[in-house]
């Protein structure tokens, strides 16, 4: 038999090393301690196959999010599957600026577009308890992710299927927050770093040519008609498209544009309120 032990060595052979020990506990139920004090524990064969085909996936370039169903995002756990986007650590951001603007309000009322996993839904639920959370998304497979995610952390989401708006109906928020596809059209970028593995419809808008800001006009377009009085928007964009972001914001009519950077010095998000 296998030990976790030796598996451990010879998947890191194959892929790298922290990768293939968060295979090996994955797969074994073990944890990192597991591994460096007890690493003659046997595996069984059932294991030792799956851990061999995990591993395949891995060489071959797909996420290891996917492989483990699992994601951190703001210290909690979603589960993810290749129907959403994995959570990026530049998306907390948005979370911190939410605080921001949330933490003199008792109720607030919030709304996620294109929520995808449900990670900036269900953290800002967990955050402000008392707060009204709604989330939508176009993919119905995504919202069953979403949903088992509110689930798991006892958050209480309204969840609505349709594109941006359309099923809201008049409502109106304190606070929209949206991670909206923003990947121009073919970009070679959407072919690198496991990419190619995730949603497509949720990285680029698919308008043939197209600037990337497709999205992004929706939502900043019918922004003022669901932000309630001193409500704000707040939207991640790409790298290089801050200025067009605010320059939209300003041409819906909205005050206070700005946009924050990131852990990385990059303009990653911007918003605006509407006075």
């Amino acid at each position: 038999m296998t030990s976790i032990g030796e598996a451990w060595r010879v998947a890191s052979q194959s892929i790298d090393r922290l990768d293939a020990r968060l295979l090996v506990e994955y797969v074994a139920d073990c944890t990192h301690v597991d591994l460096l004090v007890r690493p003659t524990r046997a595996l069984s064969t059932d294991q030792v196959a799956r851990l061999a085909a995990l591993v395949k996936r891995r060489s071959g370039g797909e996420p290891l999010a996917y492989l483990v169903n699992s994601a951190e995002f703001y210290t909690l756990e979603f589960q993810v599957s290749p129907a959403v986007l994995i959570p990026r650590p530049e998306t907390e951001l948005l979370v911190e600026l939410a605080i921001q603007r949330l933490q003199s309000l008792p109720a607030p009322r919030i709304v996620d577009l294109g929520t995808g996993c449900g990670v900036l839904a269900v953290t800002l639920k967990c955050l402000y308890p008392a707060a009204t959370v709604s989330a939508v998304d176009l993919s119905l497979a995504a919202l069953e992710v979403a949903g088992r995610n509110a689930a798991r952390h006892a958050a209480e989401v309204s969840f609505f299927a349709g594109d941006w708006y359309a099923p809201l109906g008049e409502a109106r928020f304190d606070l929209i927050v949206a991670n909206p596809p923003y990947v121009a059209y073919a970009d070679p970028h959407l072919q690198q770093n496991g990419l190619p593995f995730e949603p497509q419809m949720a990285l680029s808008d698919g308008v043939a040519g197209g600037d990337g800001l497709a999205c992004i006009r929706a939502i900043i377009g019918g922004a003022a008609r669901h932000l309630l009085p001193d409500g704000w928007l707040l939207i991640e964009h790409g790298y290089n498209q801050s200025a067009d972001v605010r320059n939209l914001l300003w041409s819906a009519g909205l005050s206070d544009v700005a946009s924050w950077l990131d852990l990385s010095q990059v303009e990653r998000v911007s918003g605006a309120c509407l006075r």
